[in-house]
C-alpha cells in the first residue's frame, strides 16, 4: 500500500505561483512512477506532469514551460512548482503512484487508469 499526502493548494492570481507538495509514506518509493493529475469542474482528470525512478518526466502540453515536477528523496516528497498559473489551470491536484514499465509512453505516463495509488487531492484557484 502506498499512502500519498498533498498539500500547498490556494488561491493566486493569474500570473502567480505555487508548489504542490505530495508525501510519500512507502519504502521503495523509488521504484514507483508518480504523477499529478488535476480535475476542473465538470471536466475530466488530466494528467500533468509525471516523474520516474531515474528522473525522466513527462508533461501535458498545456503546462510546458511553465510547471516542474521534481522530487526530494530525503523527504520523500514529490513536487509540483507551477509558474506563470492561468485562470484554466483552476481544478482539484492529485497526486498518484504505481509502479509502470520505464518503456511506458508519456500518453500511459499521463493516464490515470495507469494508477492505482492517489491522494486525497488539493485545491488550486487561480483568479483573473
Amino acid at each position: 500500500q502506498v499512502k500519498l499526502v498533498e498539500s500547498g493548494g490556494g488561491e493566486v492570481q493569474a500570473g502567480g505561483s505555487l508548489r504542490l507538495s505530495c508525501a510519500v509514506a512507502q519504502s521503495s518509493y523509488q521504484s514507483y512512477c508518480m504523477a499529478w493529475f488535476r480535475q476542473g469542474p465538470g471536466k475530466a482528470r488530466e494528467g500533468v506532469a509525471s516523474i520516474d525512478g531515474d528522473g525522466s518526466t513527462s508533461y501535458a502540453d498545456s503546462v510546458k514551460g511553465r510547471f516542474t515536477i521534481s522530487w526530494d528523496n530525503a523527504k520523500n516528497t514529490v513536487y509540483l512548482q507551477m509558474n506563470s498559473l492561468k485562470p484554466e489551470d483552476t481544478a482539484m491536484y492529485y497526486c498518484a503512484a504505481d509502479r509502470l514499465s520505464p518503456a511506458s509512453t508519456v500518453n500511459t505516463l499521463l493516464s490515470s487508469r495507469s494508477y492505482n495509488y492517489w491522494g486525497q487531492g488539493t485545491q488550486v484557484t487561480v483568479s483573473s
